[in-house]
Order: structure tokens, then C-alpha cells, then sequence
């Protein structure tokens, strides 16, 4: 699990107002709250990935509060809180509370939840199949991709499980320069390209993705795993996943069909470790 950082801040200066803020979190962190009011101001998150500062609203509060976080990968996490001017740990990496899955070594301020998003499916189980396709680096397609300006957009493999597909890419630049991406979008369209409409598009958005880096530097590459829920494409019809550069032009797209779909590689048959 990627590691998260908490900050805990004690007040020395003017009170702060007694309210509990939603940050603008990183996507990692699924939620937060703090369950006295009166107690915590939530600021917005600290500007790197994964890190949110929590500080005291009100100095030398003498009742005992606490807070929970809920990251994406399923787990949360409950934290009991008094106030000290002179905290022992000002910093706290989530990594540290991560167990080896038996239940004798697991932390007791951590549970597993299911997220909305992903139905009956475990975050964590997702979480896993993500991981054993980026590491495993297999390439079981090779006919769908496409290469302009120096670089390539490739779909790896197309893999299923339960309720989900999931989708290897890889973007290879072989410029000199460095490629951002702007943003990724999959869609069912008509074969047929005259005169389409937004009606005849169905736009398809990713619940997960591993590894998802938004720039590729020149004589680079980089892989991407997207988790979808799973979908079949009607006749007629075909998925075009398309590549946009951010303030470019050298947008990449490809045309997937339910043939490709249908036979997505069960995941059972990889070694998910």
C-alpha cells in the first residue's frame, strides 16, 4: 500500500475556527473525519501525493477525540487523539500498520470495507490483480496499438475476474521529448464514423488504476493497468481508447472489438501473488 503521511500541528498562536474541513486529498485517501467537531481542524492536504495535515483547533483540549481514514485500497484506519504541546511523533507513515494478512499480526485500529465503486469486490483483491499483471509484464496482444510523433500506445492484455476487466497499456516515447499525458478516455462508438453523435457514444471510466504516471520522459516508457467494470460491445460497434497530450498534438488512439473482449484472459490463470 502506498505510504501515507499524517502531520499533527499543535496550536500555539489564535485559536482557530471550531469546524472540521473536507481537504482537496489526494485520490489514495478515500475520506476522513473526525468525530469531535470541536477538537481538529482537517487542513487541505500537504502538496505531495498521499499526505493530509491534521491540527488542533482549540489549544489544550482535555477530552479525548479521534479520527478514521479510508484509503482506496479498502483499509481503514481509527486513531484515538488527546492534545500535547510537545508531540512525541509529529509524523505518521500508514505503511507502518500494513500486516502479512494473518490475523494474530493485524493492527487493531485497521478493517477491511468495500468501496461503492467496486461493488462485492474486495479493494484489496483489485488492488492485487493490478499489481500481479504490472509485475508479471506479459504482452498476450499484439495487433492493437498505435505509433505517430515518436510515440507508441499499446494494449498489453486484456484481463478478466469476476465483475471486472482490466486493461495492461503501455505508452513508449521514443522522442526527445518528454510526453505528458492530458487525460486517457475509453468509448463505444459506431463503427461507422459519419455523423456521430453523443448518443451514439458510451463513455467507459475506469474505477482503478495502477501505475498510472502522467508523464513519459523522452527514450522512456511506462505501463498502466485500468480496472473497468466488465462490458461486452454490440454489434456494429467497437471501444476506442484514446491518448491525449497535455498541451500537444500528438494524441494516440486505438480500436478494441468485442472479439478482443470476449476473449480476455481469465485471471485465474495468472500466478497472482
Amino acid at each position: 500500500m502506498s505510504s501515507l503521511k499524517w502531520q499533527t500541528t499543535p496550536i500555539t498562536k489564535k485559536p482557530l475556527k471550531k469546524i472540521v474541513k473536507k481537504p482537496e486529498i489526494s485520490p489514495k485517501i478515500k475520506n476522513f473525519r473526525a468525530e469531535t467537531l470541536w477538537d481538529f481542524l482537517h487542513t487541505k492536504s500537504i502538496p505531495t501525493s498521499h499526505q493530509v495535515r491534521v491540527k488542533a483547533a482549540v489549544k489544550g483540549f482535555e477530552t479525548e477525540t479521534n479520527f478514521s481514514v479510508i484509503t482506496d485500497e479498502g483499509s481503514f484506519y481509527s486513531f484515538n487523539v488527546k492534545y500535547a504541546d510537545e508531540p512525541l511523533k509529529l509524523n505518521i507513515e500508514m505503511k507502518d500498520f500494513i500486516h502479512d494478512g494473518e490475523a494474530v499480526n493485524r493492527p487493531n485500529n485497521s478493517m477491511d470495507i468495500y468501496l461503492k465503486e467496486l461493488g462485492n469486490e474486495s479493494p484489496k483483491v483489485v488492488q492485487l490483480i493490478m499489481k500481479s499483471i504490472y509485475q508479471s509484464d506479459r504482452r498476450e496482444i499484439k495487433h492493437i496499438g498505435s505509433k505517430r510523433f515518436g510515440v507508441q500506445y499499446l494494449l498489453k492484455g486484456i484481463y478478466t475476474y469476476n465483475d471486472f476487466l482490466y486493461f495492461h497499456t503501455q505508452v513508449k516515447n521514443s522522442s526527445n521529448v518528454a510526453f505528458d499525458i492530458d487525460f486517457i478516455r475509453l468509448k463505444i462508438v459506431d463503427k461507422k464514423a459519419a455523423k456521430r453523435t453523443a448518443i451514439q457514444e458510451v463513455v467507459i471510466h475506469p474505477v482503478r488504476a495502477y501505475h498510472y504516471d502522467l508523464r513519459i520522459q523522452g527514450k522512456q516508457s511506462e505501463r498502466t493497468v485500468f480496472t473497468v467494470e466488465k462490458f461486452t460491445i454490440p454489434d456494429g460497434k467497437q471501444l476506442v481508447v484514446e491518448l491525449f497530450e497535455k498541451d500537444g498534438g500528438r494524441h494516440q488512439s486505438f480500436t478494441v472489438e468485442n472479439s478482443d473482449i470476449i476473449r480476455a484472459k481469465v485471471i485465474n490463470d495468472l500466478k497472482v501473488k
